[in-house]
């Protein structure tokens, strides 16, 4: 096995790339008031697809078809978990958006399961079952009631699975960098042709919106998969795993800071149910035997 060479800096930028992507929410919610939907996602697929394709310049002589297909599925799986989880951030707040995408990683096993016959571990059944309560917590009222964004949400955990499942069965032996400036191209096109069929073109962008959608275009996609890249490459995977699984709290505590989102007792328990089933799914609590644990995690 290959030693790790820069541990410390590989922590660090999955930490950096968990706290950018918790600060995607709020950028987004308060973007949708400028820029409708699918022309936000349009703009944000199409620069993220120009930085990765100059990333991926000299890996295009590899492109077959092969890679095109990978990238079709891939795009087709991410532009469908985009799509729906930002229509959802319309009508519910940036913490339970966060924390609802979040359910993905509970769902992948079961996903896997369906489509490998590979039984899901004990672990991934407390999992769900923690999950489901989380998700009870967070989005059914007092009346049994469910917001129409968090359920939105929570079908694009559905699609971030499959587009694992995808990503799974497609990048062996090829470059990421390449795949993944086709699977933005491919989202570019399907979020341009639906904004262009289903929402009138904006009129008037102001300059913090430009700001926005080039942030969440640049620094949250196209530099969030370098670091995020780097940091799994130089970070062993039980410690990565926990790390990223940090983007739902950022996420809420930024929510909190910035969009100055109301906290509830029972809202803290849905999130704190939520954070338990995702690094219980992502991690099988392997830190917990692991007695190195502390002092592998000190920066």
């Amino acid at each position: 096995m290959t030693e790790k060479k820069n541990p410390t800096l590989g922590r660090l930028a999955l930490l950096a790339t968990t706290l950018i992507w918790g600060t995607s929410f709020v950028v987004q919610k308060n973007t949708l008031d400028d820029i409708s939907t699918l022309h936000l996602l349009a703009f944000r697929f199409s620069i993220a697809t120009v930085l990765m394709f100059i990333i991926a310049a000299k890996d295009i002589k590899k492109l077959d078809r092969s890679y095109l297909k990978g990238g079709v599925l891939m795009g087709i799986a991410l532009s469908c978990a985009y799509i729906v989880q930002t229509y959802g951030l319309v009508y519910t707040t940036p913490g339970k958006n966060a924390f609802l995408t979040a359910s993905y990683c509970v769902m992948t096993p079961f996903l896997y399961w369906a489509y490998k016959k590979k039984r899901p571990g004990k672990h991934n059944l407390i999992a769900a079952f923690l999950c489901l309560i989380g998700v009870g917590l967070i989005s059914v009222d007092g009346n049994l009631n469910i917001n129409i964004g968090d359920i939105l949400t929570i079908i694009c955990g559905i699609f971030y699975a499959l587009h694992i499942i995808i990503i799974d069965e497609q990048a062996e032996g090829k470059s990421s960098a390449l795949l993944t400036a086709i699977q933005f191209a491919v989202a570019a096109v399907i979020t341009w042709t639906a904004a262009l069929i289903v929402e009138p073109a904006p009129e008037n962008i102001p300059s913090s919106a430009v700001f926005s959608i080039l942030y969440l275009g640049i620094v949250c996609t196209g530099i969030c998969f370098l670091l995020q890249t780097f940091g799994q490459k130089n970070t062993p995977a039980s410690q990565a795993a926990i790390l990223l699984t940090l983007e739902s709290v950022f996420g809420t505590v930024i929510s909190i800071i910035f969009y100055k989102e109301a906290m509830s007792f029972r809202l803290v328990l849905g999130f704190a149910a939520m954070f338990a089933a995702v690094l219980i799914s992502e991690t099988k609590l392997s830190f917990v035997k692991n007695n190195k644990i502390k002092s592998r995690f000190k920066l």
